[in-house]
């Protein structure tokens, strides 16, 4: 019997720059009539497995504020991800062969971190699978406003981002990749991701960029 996984710690890496990922193969242009942002599981529990100080901690939290904070100035739509302590194992499904039983129901793991936390006006989809997408009503809340693009950052870059980024593609959704607004449990992993949305499911953008676009 395999022993499921438990998140690593995580040791302390620089954020991508610009210039260190490819070239999208997408040509996409993001337009802030047609995009949403999407907060993905910025919660304890994902984040105190990063340094407590430092990159890619910090750098991520304080890239993260600052496109909800544009965002909603902008009147894009935030929405955000958060999975639930305790989960039944009947709910949890084959997550828990990986990873084991998650988070427990206490504010301390499931709280969203107070930077970034919802506001009145923002969403908060329940997290059940990598893809915010499945079991959620995103896909629903996004065609109803007129979004047929999405704008992803969070934690973490090669499993749940990248996955929802992979499943708004596959609807016909834009995704957007925020390079230095997602973290993973290594530098290599999150250029793995990055390399892998722009090549074949999005593009993939410095915070920077983004927020010239839609000021």
């Amino acid at each position: 019997m395999t022993t499921p996984r438990r998140l690593p710690t995580i040791a302390a890496y620089d954020m991508p720059a610009e210039g260190d990922w490819p070239a999208s193969r997408a040509n996409w242009a993001l337009d802030p009539a047609r995009c949403a942002l999407l907060v993905h599981d910025m919660q304890a529990y994902f984040l105190d497995a990063f340094p407590a100080q430092g990159s890619p901690r910090e750098p991520l939290i304080a890239n993260v504020a600052v496109l909800v904070t544009a965002c909603r100035k902008a009147g894009i739509p935030v929405v955000y991800t958060a999975q639930n302590g305790e989960q039944d194992p009947r709910d949890r499904g084959l997550q828990g062969d990986l990873w084991g039983p998650g988070m427990r129901a206490v504010p301390e793991h499931e709280t969203v971190d107070p930077a970034v936390a919802p506001a009145p006006g923002d969403h908060v989809l329940v997290k059940h699978r990598y893809s915010a997408f499945q079991r959620s009503n995103l896909a629903t809340l996004l065609r109803a406003r007129g979004r047929d693009q999405l704008l992803v950052c969070g934690v973490y870059a090669h499993i749940g981002c990248q996955a929802t980024a992979f499943e708004a593609f596959q609807r016909d959704i834009h995704p957007f990749l925020i390079a230095d607004a997602v973290a993973d449990f290594s530098r290599d992993w999150h250029d793995a991701a990055l390399r892998i949305v722009a090549d074949c499911s999005g593009v993939v953008l410095p915070t920077a960029q983004v927020l010239e676009t839609i000021k």
